[in-house]
């Protein structure tokens, strides 16, 4: 698989009022994004509720991604379980419904040592390497940190190309371009600092924002990965209010909010999240006002 970079749209999952996955709506999302200029749709992460759907669900989002996107852009199936079968089993799935690569999180809950992680991730890629690995590191979600020394040993794995780096950690992520092999993908998993991660070497963003502002966060990828600051900095003060709301309650709860009041999808999620609090509605409409998305 050629590289990907740019922005990787870490896709919200859209629910119809009755709490089913709405389908049709995301279709209507993948096609959105393309014409929008996004060069990666990432399916079934974090943003995308992936612990509150079903295995069959999961499966059927993965499916229906692929189809809908026809290989117009890249498909990166989010796989991750605690389980290192179950991992496996989803990564089986998406590689035989024409997924381009997976996105495998640290297992959570468990907390496993650093030997566990690279024994976890080896085992996936020993059954299912032939689908492209990214690696996705979110300690703040999972607990668990996989550090410098276990990534650069995953590296080395014939099949393991690429980490999601969501620490915001920018020496971490200096210390990763420097030592880990040229051909092996850094991408940003935080929107604030995304474009300092960019500018030091990396490949691209897996983005919550892209999810509102696909074209603009498109834009700033060309520009920071092409090394020019002063263009991707031009974008980043623009969006950077969009980058902080959306986070003023656990991620996806602002998101939804935000895309039911730009008409992209319902707000509809799934419980234990809970509706966006209203205090928090003026502000987050302010940034969607000051990014541009409302006038």
């Amino acid at each position: 698989m050629q590289m990907i970079t740019g922005s990787i749209v870490a896709l919200a999952t859209p629910f119809n009022p009755d709490g089913s996955v709405d389908y049709p709506g995301l279709r209507k999302l993948v096609d959105w994004h393309i014409a929008e200029g996004t060069d990666c749709i990432g399916v079934v992460g974090t943003t995308g509720e992936s612990p509150t759907v079903t295995v069959e669900e999961h499966c059927e989002i993965i499916r229906v991604s692929v189809e809908q996107a026809n290989k117009r852009v890249p498909i990166m199936a989010g796989c991750g379980a605690n389980s290192t079968a179950e991992a496996i089993n989803l990564a089986k799935f998406a590689r035989g419904v024409g997924a381009d690569c997976q996105l495998q999180v640290v297992p959570y809950y468990n907390k496993p040592t650093q030997e566990g992680q690279f024994q976890h991730f080896k085992a996936i890629a020993e059954a299912t390497g032939d689908l492209p690995i990214v690696l996705y590191n979110v300690p703040g979600r999972t607990v668990a940190d996989m550090q410098l020394d276990t990534v650069l040993r995953l590296s080395q794995v014939k099949g393991i190309v690429g980490i999601k780096e969501a620490t915001g950690n920018i020496e971490r992520a200096q210390w990763l371009i420097r030592e880990a092999p040229a051909d092996f993908a850094i991408y940003s998993g935080d929107d604030p600092t995304a474009v300092a991660l960019m500018l030091c070497g990396g490949h691209g963003n897996v983005s919550v924002t892209a999810n509102i502002a696909p074209r603009a966060m498109h834009e700033l990828c060309v520009a920071a990965v092409a090394g020019d600051a002063k263009q991707a900095m031009a974008i980043q003060k623009r969006l950077l209010p969009l980058h902080k709301q959306l986070f003023c309650e656990s991620n996806p709860i602002p998101l939804k909010w935000a895309m039911a009041r730009l008409g992209l999808c319902g707000e509809t999620m799934r419980l234990p999240l809970t509706p966006m609090s209203r205090q928090y509605v003026p502000q987050v409409e302010a940034a969607l006002r000051e990014s541009g998305l409302l006038t």
